[in-house]
């Protein structure tokens, strides 16, 4: 089974392999503790601690594999000043009540929509992809149609 890229700006990349850092050396010896320590208070039967300890247990562990993952399969996103929209690019866009927006265009696993880092994946995101100053998009969102023209791209 062939694994799906995964873009990452430097800085994205950075922050996955700390988070999986910490996973691997302090939360999995934290879950351990607790689990150890569950089982010795009591019978492991209706013992709601350990089954909690458990199940954090199996989050952690699933969270790690995801994470090494998503580093083995990274892509870097390297920056780029062109003149068109496309993955690390910093945009500029007018909504058609005036009102100004900026985004990143980063890949899923860092997208932070209220940080103005939007995927490539994301409606907006594909939409904007491949344009250039002042064309305008139009992307369909629950409350309608969203028209956007774009004013800057660095």
């Amino acid at each position: 089974m062939v694994s799906k890229p995964v873009p990452l700006t430097r800085e994205g990349l950075a922050k996955l392999e700390r988070e999986l850092e910490y996973l691997r050396t302090v939360r999995r010896q934290e879950v351990a503790g607790r689990i150890h320590q569950a089982k010795e208070l009591a019978s492991t039967q209706n013992n709601a601690e350990y089954d909690d300890a458990k199940n954090e247990q199996a989050f952690v562990e699933g969270r790690i594999l995801t994470l090494e993952k998503m580093v083995q399969n990274a892509v870097i996103i390297e920056e780029h000043h062109s003149s068109r929209v496309e993955l690390g690019s910093k945009v500029s866009v007018v909504a058609a009540g005036g009102k100004e927006e900026h985004y990143t265009i980063v890949g899923s696993a860092e997208a932070s929509p209220k940080d103005g880092r939007i995927s490539n994946e994301s409606p907006v995101g594909r939409a904007l992809l491949g344009k250039s100053v002042g064309e305008e998009v139009q992307v369909q969102v629950p409350a309608g149609v969203l028209r956007l023209t774009i004013s800057a791209i660095d």
